[in-house]
C-alpha cells in the first residue's frame, strides 16, 4: 500500500513539473525545458518501472510470451468460444 502513494506522488509531481514547464516557457525558457525533462524523466524512467515492478510480483513472465504452446492455448480458446455462439 505505500508503494501504490509513493508511484502516485511520483507521478502527480512529474505531471506537476510537465504542467509548470510549459507554463513558464515563455519567460524562462531554459527552466521551463529542465522541468519538463525531469517530469518526463520522473514518469518514464522512475514511476513506470517502479509500478511494473509492483504489478508483475508473483506473475510468471513465461505465461505472457508468445510461445507455440501459448499460442495454441489461444487458439483453442478461440475456436471453443466460436461454437458457443
Amino acid at each position: 500500500m505505500k508503494t501504490k502513494h509513493i508511484i502516485l506522488f511520483i507521478v502527480l509531481l512529474s505531471l506537476g513539473a510537465i504542467v509548470y514547464g510549459f507554463t513558464i516557457k515563455g519567460e524562462a525558457p531554459a527552466l521551463a525545458n529542465k522541468c519538463i525533462g525531469f517530469g518526463t524523466v520522473g514518469l518514464f524512467l522512475i514511476a513506470m518501472p517502479m509500478f511494473l515492478i509492483k504489478e508483475s510480483k508473483g506473475k510468471k513472465v513465461k505465461d505472457y510470451m508468445l510461445t507455440d504452446e501459448n499460442i495454441k492455448k489461444m487458439r483453442a480458446g478461440k475456436t471453443k468460444k466460436s461454437k458457443k455462439q
